[in-house]
């Protein structure tokens, strides 16, 4: 799956502090991990079941100023042999978004964008056994599917702390959220996210979050 918009804005808003060690739950081709490690993040394990994106992933690490930070590990996320328990302060995961349209006919493309139920209670728990006391869960979901983890993340006694609406321009319905989860409850935060003013006009709430990561900023 090629890079988007979307992705690149959910990561730019992450969570993330200096010092921090970050497990990035199916990295794909490492834009999170990338992005993680340059916001500042200590050390970053990132974990891929495609072999194929994986490797693309570890060229992507190997390229990049924060190789030493970024370890790439091939594997089943639910499997404890690849997904140990440690204490990651932020666990990030952009998942496949989708539960019941149609399947493609390309597994890889599937196994990308499809996701269901048992998928996430699978996360949850993964998270639940690899993010320390004091940290953080930072997750990427379609708005319609975002109560059904926050029943499955209560489960395991992870509760909603911020959410972040997300759209394309003022005049749209948000249609994805980026939701932060912490072991203890409490009132959470809720707001909306404009990315564009007009087609190729980043808003300026958007532009802050994006103006270390885009080359358009650079050449400004």
């Amino acid at each position: 799956m090629k890079v988007c918009t979307d992705a690149t804005v959910f990561g730019a808003m992450a969570p993330v502090r200096a010092g921090d060690r970050v497990l990035d739950l199916g990295t794909g081709t490492g834009l999170l991990a990338l992005m993680m490690a340059q916001l500042g993040a200590v050390s970053v394990s990132a974990v891929e079941i495609d072999a194929a994106a994986a490797k693309e992933a570890a060229r992507n690490f190997a390229l990049s100023p924060w190789g030493d930070r970024l370890r790439l590990i091939l594997g089943d996320m639910r499997d404890h042999d690849t997904v140990s328990n440690r204490s990651f302060e932020l666990v990030i995961c952009n998942p496949p978004f989708f539960a019941d349209q149609s399947l493609s006919e390309d597994p890889q493309r599937r196994r990308a964008r499809h996701a269901d139920e048992s998928f996430l209670a699978d996360l949850v728990q993964v998270v639940d056994r690899s993010m320390s006391e004091q940290g953080l869960f930072y997750v990427l979901l379609p708005r319609e599917r975002i109560p059904g983890l926050v029943h499955l993340a209560a489960g395991e006694q992870l509760y909603p702390l911020c959410r972040t609406d997300i759209r394309g321009y003022e005049h749209q319905s948000p249609k994805l959220a980026a939701v932060t989860f912490a072991r203890t409850s409490g009132p959470m935060i809720e707001r909306c996210l404009t990315v564009y003013d007009a087609p190729r006009q980043y808003s300026r709430t958007a532009a802050a979050y994006l103006g270390d990561f885009l080359l358009r900023f650079a050449e400004a």
